[in-house]
């Protein structure tokens, strides 16, 4: 029990400075997540107020992609220590850890992924917050997009070195006793984005010790088989010296436009396979309109008249699920007139999508519902075009006429 209210269940996730704990609010009788701190305050009374100021500051920081800060605490250990919690709401989302575990995800997907991510910190770095554990396990994959945990334990840029971070991610000025600086997040979300695409972060050392006895000389190590842009960048996250590291605003801009390329190139390739099918249709058009006359006892029946068409016609087949998903997907992904949809928006409103059409996923009331308040947001926040919410509108309207036929 913490602080006489908050319940703690079961473990959810571990990291190097911290385990969060699923819990029950005992006041407002609701579950919540509570991390707590694996270090101890001690009984320094200047460090507690220094904890106690930056939980206030990330509790007014707020990002769609951020969790929320409810409630900050402080409790005595066994050992006799006083550690810090922070309280968060319990969302429902798998770690990203986990994802990870079961190997490299595809280039596009990591990539908006760590776009959104830099996107929560370019905003807390503009505000002198760096977070300090941007781990796979601190970011949540709901069907809202990935979440970032822990900005409840973030630092004022500028603080002296503290024994916060996982060791894989901590960048090696920290080893150095240097001062908070957001270029350790943008460490940590190369060594993030790395692992994404391979599947194991970029260095063998799991452990304190052996990251203090590596001696890096040689270039930060650069993916393979992934675009230009996307490994460049990430090598430029990793390297060893902060000042040569992008800010976050600068990952923003490198990643949006290196999904923008991608998404340009499957809207090349379709056009050319379109294309490249019509031109074999024409082809065989004009074959047999030069092909041998028909005679006259071979000659097409008359044309019916529009009365007896209308009766003669059968009615038209009803859209399947599929076909009204697939009609959803390929406007947003058409460049009229969704193309300056943001590649992680696109993301972001599949992902909704896939719960709604999921075979044990919400009632077509309620789920395309949500996402038709999804597309609202979006407009509102002007990253979605008035013609392409109007068209995305129109595709949603198909869905729900063939969840409810089913």
């Amino acid at each position: 029990m913490l602080a006489r209210r908050y319940l703690l269940l079961d473990p959810l996730a571990r990291g190097g400075m911290s385990v969060i704990w699923r819990a029950f609010d005992q006041s407002l009788h609701r579950m919540v997540a509570v991390k707590v701190l694996t270090s101890s305050l001690h009984a320094d009374h200047g460090e507690r107020v220094s904890v106690r100021s930056e939980a206030r500051a990330a509790a007014r920081f707020f990002h769609p992609d951020s969790i929320a800060i409810y409630d900050y605490g402080e409790t005595v250990t066994t050992g006799g220590g006083v550690a810090a919690f922070v309280v968060m709401p319990l969302l429902d989302g798998t770690p990203l850890g986990e994802r990870v575990e079961q190997g490299p995800l595809p280039w596009t997907e990591a990539a908006a992924i760590a776009l959104r991510l830099a996107r929560v910190l370019m905003a807390g770095h503009a505000r002198g917050l760096v977070h300090r554990d941007v781990t796979a396990e601190n970011v949540l994959l709901t069907a809202d997009g990935p979440k970032l945990l822990d900005f409840g334990i973030a630092a004022w840029a500028g603080d002296p070195d503290d024994d916060r971070g996982t060791p894989p991610y901590v960048a090696p000025e920290r080893l150095q006793g240097a001062p908070t600086h957001p270029a350790v997040d943008v460490y940590a979300l190369g060594v993030l984005l790395h692992t994404m695409l391979t599947g194991r972060t970029p260095y063998p050392e799991t452990t304190w010790e052996e990251i203090e006895a590596a001696r890096r000389t040689a270039p930060p190590p650069r993916v393979p088989g992934v675009p230009y842009a996307v490994a460049t960048l990430c090598q430029r996250c990793l390297a060893h010296r902060p000042e040569e590291r992008p800010a976050a605003a600068e990952i923003v801009s490198a990643l949006t436009a290196a999904l923008g390329a991608a998404t340009l190139g499957r809207h090349v390739r379709r056009a050319l396979t379109v294309a490249g099918s019509a031109t074999v249709a024409l082809s065989l058009l004009l074959w047999f309109q030069h092909s041998e006359p028909r005679s006259p006892q071979h000659a097409a029946p008359p044309r019916p008249s529009p009365t007896s068409a209308l009766v003669e016609s059968s009615p038209a087949t009803a859209i399947t699920v599929e076909q009204a998903v697939a009609g959803f997907r390929t406007t947003l992904e058409d460049r009229t007139p969704c193309g300056a949809t943001d590649a992680d928006v696109v993301l972001d409103l599949n992902q909704v999508l896939n719960a709604v059409v999921a075979p044990h996923g919400p009632a077509a009331s309620g789920g395309t519902q949500r996402l038709r308040v999804k597309l609202s947001d979006r407009m509102r926040e002007g990253r979605l075009a008035p013609a392409c919410l109007s068209e995305l509108e129109a595709r949603l309207d198909d869905i729900e006429a063939a969840l409810g036929a089913n």
